[in-house]
């Protein structure tokens, strides 16, 4: 695994990457080699905070923890994305190493994440709709006709390219665009 440590408006001693290098590193049985590991460390107001992002592939997995502690917060994060695993276990084992989620007798005594039950993903409601060509800002105004914090369509100065436009919680405005 692959790690990137940033700072913000702080400067931590090498053993505090050193350690989260040892505790993020416990999760590279779960990801193919390819995996790259990014953390952010930061202080607000006494808290210590770790942004940890796992890429593997296709997949991303972030979590942000905050404790008084930056070793403690480091332990939260790594535990936090455990506890992702072991919940979406069946849908990740296609994306993971293949024996990611086979465990010996002293992992099971060691870790301290619980084994959660998976809940299924529930689809209660479909709707289709026909996606109609048009610009940004004729997409917000239609969200905004509808009464709807999101709107999908094709954007005519994107080559008709699929978007998304929503409302964000500062009262602006996000576009999401098709990358292809």
């Amino acid at each position: 695994m692959k790690f990137v440590f940033t700072d913000k408006k702080v400067n931590l001693p090498n053993k505090v990457h050193a350690y989260a290098e040892k505790k993020v590193g416990k999760l590279d049985r779960y990801f193919k080699a390819d995996a790259e590991a990014s953390i952010v460390f930061s202080v607000e107001k006494d808290r210590n905070n770790v942004e940890l992002t796992v890429r593997s592939g296709g997949t991303i997995i972030r979590v942000a923890e905050s404790t008084s502690d930056m070793f403690a917060t480091i332990d939260a994060a790594v535990a936090s994305v455990e506890r992702q695993l072991r919940k979406n276990k069946a849908r990740l084992e296609k994306r993971l190493r293949q024996d990611a989620f086979v465990r010996s007798v002293e992992e099971e005594i060691s870790s301290f994440v619980p084994e959660v039950e998976e809940d299924e993903f529930r689809i209660v409601r479909t709707k289709k709709f026909p996606i109609k060509p048009m610009t940004v800002e004729e997409a917000v105004l239609q969200m905004n006709l509808v009464d709807h914090t999101f709107f999908a369509f094709k954007d005519v100065d994107n080559d008709g390219a699929f978007s998304v436009v929503y409302r964000r919680n500062d009262g602006g405005y996000g576009l999401i665009e098709d990358a292809e």
